[in-house]
């Protein structure tokens, strides 16, 4: 606060202090009376009749606007006449030309109106806050309206920030590695190329109007006169002997710290780790395995998938068929598909399809909405988008909220068997893995099958071995037999 306006709030209150004991000597019908060991005497204005303005003697060397503005606070009628106060907000009225000049100044000396920022948006229900992890763009690029200018990594997504306007980016007001809110300012948008171009002119002009240095003067050096001097020639002295190695045999070689690089974690690999662990330190997980072969499903996707390609514009994978065969695993037994929540279990109607899919920044589980009501095209063309967007970092968090069940295909990879881990709060997952040609009996003979190892990881609180091995059971016969799906047996 400016030092004149604290000071005429302490004079206010000094003022109707001493007003208060005077009016009580008015009303008592005294004329005048010392008050703080000051005289004061009334000055009737000229303009009016009926009011006294107090005055102070010994007062008079102050700031005169001050002054003035303190005497109009009050008038004092009379003896016996009532009391007008005019309130303060008239007094402060004439200060505030003077005072709040340099307030303005100060806080909106940087806004022309060109000006926008680029903030935060919202991202969303169950996320506070996440790290800035990069800048696409430099200070001084010309963005686009709804171009993304950075990217927000939190704990289940990458979000981009947005331009507000098409302009310049003027600066940025936040650095890479900070954490950042929803509303958060990241950058400062110039909507016209003109303000940028000007913010590095006045640069250069001071540049330009500082004078050169004086240029260093020089100064002949005189030669030294030589000074011959005869060499001294010493004897070598031995070199110590090396102290003998304390490190004992038995102490490990540790490789030095300069070939080891230490790199932060991302959000998204933090937070999969902390569910991964919890997922562990909550379940009783158990893992099931069962085989299947998978020639007839490879039988009938290669005949039918040009036609299927040239009707519904997606190609034929295996992984529709082995959702149909969980989803009719699940509805045999629905405690697959149920949860537990404190003392309840929590029996789902629905049957939501989680996918494990595989990023560069880590792992994300989009999630395929009412599964059991989509055909084998509605199931290729879900998987085809969602992966895309998980590959591309655009996956929204809606897109990967709830599954009721997860399906992780390790096969792509090339795993052999593998024991997944259930994606809370999810009670099952299934793990598929790669396909291999291994020696069968067939009919009594030995022939080459074409075979998957299928593994289910289930919380054994809930789910009982019988259940796990029927549900497997089930996978087993619909891909061994697709046409079980058309009789539904």
């Amino acid at each position: 606060m400016d030092r004149s306006v604290l000071f005429f709030h302490q004079y206010i209150k000094l003022k109707l202090a001493m007003f208060g004991v005077f009016r009580r000597k008015v009303v008592s019908g005294g004329s005048s009376a010392p008050i703080i060991g000051k005289s004061w005497r009334r000055t009737r204005p000229a303009a009016s009749t009926n009011a006294d303005c107090l005055t102070s003697e010994g007062e008079a060397s102050l700031h005169t606007r001050i002054i003035g503005n303190v005497r109009s606070i009050c008038h004092v009628t009379h003896p016996g006449a009532a009391v007008n106060l005019r309130p303060l907000r008239e007094v402060m009225t004439s200060l505030q030309p003077c005072v709040s000049m340099q307030l303005q100044n100060r806080m909106f000396s940087s806004d022309s109106g060109d000006l926008v920022d680029a903030v935060v948006p919202f991202m969303g229900e169950s996320i506070s806050d996440g790290t800035l992890a990069t800048f696409l763009k430099k200070p001084g690029d010309r963005v686009e309206i709804d171009e993304p200018i950075a990217q927000v990594e939190t704990d289940k997504v990458t979000i981009d920030v947005a331009s507000p306007e098409a302009g310049i980016i003027q600066e940025f007001v936040a650095k890479e590695g900070d954490t950042v809110e929803p509303g958060t300012k990241i950058a400062i948008i110039s909507k016209s190329a003109e303000a940028a171009a000007a913010s590095s002119k006045p640069a250069s002009k001071e540049a330009a109007s500082q004078p050169p240095p004086p240029a260093a003067e020089k100064v002949e050096e005189k030669p030294k006169p030589k000074v011959e001097t005869t060499p001294v020639t010493e004897k070598p002295k031995p070199a110590p002997p090396t102290p003998p190695s304390r490190t004992s045999a038995s102490e490990p070689q540790l490789p030095p710290k300069e070939r080891e690089r230490r790199v932060p974690m991302t959000r998204l690999r933090k937070r999969v780790a902390t569910r991964l662990k919890d997922s562990q330190n909550t379940f009783a997980l158990l893992t099931t395995f069962n085989e299947v072969d998978m020639t007839n499903l490879m039988k009938l996707r290669s005949e039918y998938k040009d036609a299927f390609l040239e009707k519904h514009g997606v190609k034929l994978g295996l992984m529709s068929g082995f959702i149909k065969a969980a989803i009719s695993g699940l509805q045999n037994q629905p405690i697959i598909n149920a949860v537990i929540d404190g003392d309840d279990i929590i029996y789902r109607d629905y049957i939501d399809i989680s996918i494990a899919v595989g990023t560069p920044k880590g792992l994300v589980v989009p999630v395929i909405r009412n599964a059991e009501k989509m055909n084998f095209a509605e199931i290729e063309k879900e998987i085809n988008t969602l992966a895309k967007k998980a590959n591309n970092g655009t996956i929204s968090i809606d897109e990967m909220a709830g599954g009721s069940f997860t399906i992780s295909n390790g096969g792509v990879y090339g795993s052999l068997l593998s024991t997944p881990i259930i994606n809370p709060p999810q009670s099952a997952i299934l793990g598929m893995h790669s396909i291999m040609s291994r020696p069968m009996v067939v009919g009594g003979n030995i022939v080459p099958r074409p075979m998957m190892y299928i593994a289910l990881t289930y919380d054994h609180r809930l789910i009982d071995g019988r259940e796990a091995v029927f549900f497997l059971r089930r996978i087993k016969d619909v891909v061994e037999d697709p046409r079980r799906l058309l009789l539904d047996i």
